[in-house]
């Protein structure tokens, strides 16, 4: 183990143990490299690396923190790294996709509030709106499912379907362009989920959750299989933009959302 590992091995027990909480402020550099007996170049390299991997932050003038440790911010660095997957990685996210989704849409069921099902319900209003714009849909698609997730309360949770998911999305614009009444089919698979969230009923909402994920999983693993390959669309798409208090930042129409 280098010195620079040793040194990140140390600051993160620090942390871990307590004496470093969320918030707290660092001492300075060369007392925390007397502390902990490693050399002040090693402690800097640390800090760096730390600092990318979002444990720590350095405010200008004031010194170096431990940042909230929140599992959105901790995991953030998860999409980047799932984006960098080469070949068709994507249908192994598809598949834990299926495997963890459906139980979180479970989970939200039985914990999702008034204020909850509300996103959910927007998100669903706005993918009726947008039939028309493949790109629009799938960007509230994506927004339907992150708000059904968020309903758990579970952040971690959240945040890593968040980052596994947004990787599909590409997949998912290939198939609302290809396959005639693909939006269509997929609002009613939606709509199920947003029924069986609002009758509070946990296991319908899994098996529309699971009904809904193998579909698209069922239609690229035959077309990736017969030698196509997901389009790569215009740079920039992705996942919806967050708000300040992790919604998306998605245009929603202001319109019934009653059955059309």
């Amino acid at each position: 183990m280098s010195l620079t590992d040793q040194a990140i091995t140390r600051i993160r027990q620090l942390i871990r143990d307590g004496d470093l909480p969320p918030g707290a402020k660092l001492p300075s550099e060369p007392q925390l490299a007397a502390t902990l007996g490693l050399s002040r170049n090693s402690m800097r390299e640390a800090v760096k690396v730390l600092v990318v991997s979002r444990v720590l932050e350095i405010r200008r003038g004031d010194g170096t923190y431990v940042t909230s440790l929140a599992p959105a911010l901790l995991l953030e660095g998860l999409g980047g790294a799932v984006e960098l997957l080469q070949g068709d990685t994507v249908l192994e996210l598809t598949e834990v996709r299926r495997l963890f989704e459906p139980v979180a849409t479970g989970l939200a069921a039985t914990r999702a509030t008034a204020q909850d099902l509300a996103e959910v319900e927007r998100h669903l209003a706005a993918m009726r709106a947008a039939r028309e714009d493949i790109e629009l849909f799938n960007q509230h698609d994506a927004a339907f499912h992150q708000a059904v997730v968020r309903a758990t309360g579970n952040e971690t949770l959240a945040a890593l379907l968040e980052h596994i998911a947004g990787r599909t999305l590409r997949a998912r614009i290939w198939r609302g362009r290809s396959e005639i009444g693909a939006s269509d089919r997929t609002i009613r698979e939606h709509e199920a989920i947003h029924a069986a969230l609002v009758a509070g009923d946990p296991e319908l909402a899994r098996a529309a959750a699971l009904m809904h994920i193998n579909t698209t999983e069922r239609w690229l693993r035959e077309h990736l299989a017969e030698g196509d390959r997901i389009p790569s669309g215009p740079s920039g798409l992705g996942q919806p933009p967050a708000g300040p208090s992790g919604a998306t930042g998605l245009p929603v129409p202001h319109e019934p959302s009653t059955e059309e």
